[in-house]
């Protein structure tokens, strides 16, 4: 993490189209992954400063673990430092052993994460907003949040499945990220999202690889339990090429596994791979 800010510079001049920011409260040896280790939404401020660009996105804010009304106070103010650059992507959490040291139900995270999300939006696209909810406060219409965000609809999207429903991703996520996902799925994800939904509004898919990109840049791709990628620069854009065809609309990277420097790596996808793909 010493070099984190350069590496968020070169993504942000390099037309790298986000970064993400993850939620790990707990280093749990068992799991062994603590993400960028600083609070992400402190982290996102002084990213926010250093950065001009590039979206800056959470993967995910753990919401059953946090107060909502806290939760959308940050990214409302995270969303107006950076100028209206702000993502807020939530996740249910997928390690038990965190919810005993909050005091929370690890049983019941789906339902608090649905009333979290739910209260987050009504925060932050409502003034004076009046909300009854069953496992946090109580909206009276006497108080308001600021500030709010700079667009009247903050993007919020869904980190993982957040043990919800299709139906809720076609019609209340704004988008969905997955990981684990077996490529030659993703038409059909694709395809049963749009069915479900209302025909009118897009909600993109895309999906978290660990990646391991290798030397020769012709190394066939090979991919380990639908997340570990390892490839050559050319082999992985074929890769994606195929997944963008298939209407795959984002990819996120972590760098974790590679054995080359990861400013070697940065640079090479900026130089190499990235120019032929469009931003959206």
């Amino acid at each position: 993490m010493d070099d984190h800010l350069e590496l968020a510079q070169m993504a942000d001049e390099g037309r790298i189209s986000a970064l993400w920011i993850r939620d790990v409260p707990f280093y749990d040896p068992k799991f062994g992954d603590v993400g960028q280790v600083y609070d992400p939404f402190v982290d996102l401020g002084f990213l926010a400063a250093a950065t001009k660009n590039i979206t800056l996105g959470t993967a995910g804010i753990v919401s059953p673990l946090r107060n909502p009304i806290l939760t959308a106070k940050q990214a409302a103010s995270v969303d107006r430092l950076s100028q209206g650059r702000f993502i807020l992507g939530m996740s249910s959490g997928d390690r038990p052993v965190e919810y005993p040291a909050f005091g929370y139900d690890f049983d019941n995270r789906a339902e608090r994460f649905r009333e979290a999300w739910e209260m987050i939006r009504t925060l932050n696209e409502n003034e004076f907003p009046k909300m009854a909810t069953q496992y946090h406060g109580q909206l009276a219409g006497n108080i308001d949040l600021v500030p709010k965000p700079v667009s009247s609809h903050l993007p919020m999207i869904t980190i993982g499945r957040a043990r919800q429903d299709m139906s809720w991703f076609a019609n209340q996520s704004d988008a969905w990220i997955w990981h684990g996902v077996d490529p030659r799925r993703s038409k059909d994800i694709i395809k049963e999202i749009e069915e479900l939904g209302d025909g009118k509004t897009w909600h993109p898919f895309g999906y978290a690889n660990f990646l391991d990109l290798s030397e020769n840049p012709d190394e066939p791709a090979r991919l380990h339990h639908n997340i570990f990628l390892r490839a050559g620069r050319n082999t992985l854009m074929e890769f994606w090429k195929q997944q963008e065809q298939d209407g795959v609309a984002h990819i996120t990277l972590n760098l974790k596994p590679t054995r080359r420097p990861a400013k070697e790596v940065l640079q090479e996808l900026i130089e190499d791979v990235v120019p032929h793909f469009s931003l959206v």
